[in-house]
């Protein structure tokens, strides 16, 4: 098996690392204290909110951005505006002025940050390893994200203990550092023409996604079918509820879909999916349904857990899938503007797939939200193999 390039790829792996690390440490210490500050549900759902909300209004501009100028200089840029953003909240916390109001105020500005930081960052990999190596990268990188999400949140939960700043300078001090191993990276990327900003190029990115049926079936497939598969917005209902366990049964189901994404990224790190990846996709999709559903009317523990598990290796790997073929298949000129536009599927599935999962909750039950979840995604997979018959015989090639 041939070796990925060692430098420059290192360097961005471990900036992956933690800056993966870093988020969810941070995620940990301001929902815990915004918690502890307000007592409101509500407001823990505004913190996911005001992340997503710039996300949805600088999409137009973040890609051009990330097209145009030094990608590993626009990511580095980010990286101080949140290590700053979180020394803010490390201040706030020791003087004791910080509410509600400013917790919320910091975060929706690292949420700016962040829609600059990730079509840069995603754009810049190909630019690092052979276009033939690239699904191992990416497999490569989401393991490393991955066990990151596993250790970030238990690493952030134990230095809370030694109060809110603690964790926040932690943070700060590994944006910092993540932001150094960046500006290490030499790229090959090519020398790009700085097109003049228009309406037309600010909305470049949906236009090229529209204009290729295959991206375009890729990404809505993915937007429907985890959109409809929100189940893991209900694990303190099953925790307390269905399953009765206390917080520690919570850990371990929010821990497990984490475990399986891990296990399936350390496979395709090793054994990359290249041919017939259509099947594969569409399979993996429909085993995400059929775990959903299994996970949906457990009542055992153990069952549930595997259930989740086998739910985070298949959305792992069709999301591996699909961004692999989203870089392979978008000129390195619209990567950035292209990838804006992915990550607001993502972030829109997401979102709303978790808004999604609590109505219907309210409205049915907390089982029946969930089987309608997993049914629904059977019932999109079946839609977008007619509808796209280019998805079904794909492969991923450079």
């Amino acid at each position: 098996m041939s070796r990925l390039p060692t430098t420059p790829f290192a360097l961005y792996w471990c900036s992956r690392v933690l800056s993966t690390l870093a988020q969810h440490m941070q995620s940990v210490a301001v929902g815990w204290q915004l918690y502890t500050l307000t007592g409101s549900a509500l407001d823990l759902g505004l913190v996911g909110l005001v992340q997503f909300v710039p996300m949805i209004v600088l999409t137009p501009i973040v890609g051009p951005v990330a097209d145009r100028y030094d990608r590993r200089l626009v990511v580095v840029s980010c990286h101080v505006a949140e290590a700053g953003l979180t020394a803010a909240l490390a201040l706030g916390s020791l003087g004791g002025w910080l509410n509600r109001d400013g917790i919320l105020a910091i975060v929706a500005l690292l949420g700016v940050a962040r829609a600059f930081e990730n079509p840069a960052r995603a754009a810049l990999l190909p630019g690092l390893v052979p276009l033939s190596r690239l699904s191992r990268a990416i497999a490569s990188v989401t393991a490393a994200g991955q066990t990151a999400r596993i250790v970030g949140p238990a690493l952030g939960g134990a230095l809370y203990g030694l109060g809110a700043a603690t964790v926040y300078l932690t943070v700060a001090a590994l944006y910092i550092l993540d932001g150094a191993l960046v500006g290490l990276v030499q790229s090959n990327e090519p020398t790009r023409v700085r097109e003049e900003l228009t309406a037309d190029s600010l909305f470049s990115g949906v236009g090229f996604i529209l204009r290729h049926r295959l991206l375009l079936g890729l990404m809505s497939l993915d937007l429907f079918a985890v959109l409809l598969g929100g189940a893991t917005a209900l694990l303190p209902i099953y925790a307390r509820d269905i399953l009765a366990t206390g917080p520690w049964g919570l850990g371990l189901l929010r821990a497990a879909p984490a475990v399986g994404a891990l296990a399936m990224s350390v496979v395709l790190a090793r054994r990359p999916i290249e041919r017939n990846a259509g099947p594969v996709l569409f399979g993996s999709i429909l085993v995400f349904a059929v775990a959903t559903i299994l996970f949906g009317v457990s009542t055992s523990l153990p069952l549930s857990l595997a259930a989740l598990g086998v739910l985070g290796a298949s959305d792992l790997l069709s999301m591996i899938i699909r961004q692999t073929l989203v870089q392979l298949r978008t000129p390195d000129g619209m990567r950035g503007r292209v990838g804006a536009v992915h990550s607001l599927f993502t972030g829109t599935s997401n979102q709303l797939g978790e808004f999604e999962s609590g109505v219907l909750a309210a409205a049915f039950g907390a089982v029946a939200a969930v089987l309608i979840g997993g049914v629904g995604t059977i019932v999109v997979v079946g839609i977008w193999m007619y509808r796209f018959p280019e998805l079904r015989r794909f492969h991923l090639s450079a």
